[in-house]
């Protein structure tokens, strides 16, 4: 029973840090704005990071055109990532 919590922490972790990771080529990626976000992969990687990161849209707004809710986003992560690797 320990070693399939210590897989699904493992794994919960893993996910976590890959998602993270997502997001964060999503956030660099809009400093480039030739980037068609209709065309592939560009498009999936918007519809992978957009829902999650909508989240935190609806109740942070752009501050002059700048869009702080990513740094929120990710903060969350990484404290569910540290929560659930320390309860396991």
């Amino acid at each position: 029973m320990t070693e399939s919590l210590g897989l699904l922490s493992n794994t919960i972790g893993t996910t976590l840090s890959i998602y993270t990771g997502l997001l964060i080529l999503r956030v660099l990626l809009t400093w480039f704005p030739m980037i068609d976000w209709y065309s592939q992969p560009f498009q999936a990687l918007g519809q992978i990071t957009d829902p999650y990161l909508n989240l935190f849209r609806s109740f942070i707004p752009p501050l002059g055109g700048m869009d702080l809710s990513p740094i929120l986003a990710i903060f969350v992560l990484r404290i569910a990532g540290g929560l659930i690797g320390s309860a396991m």
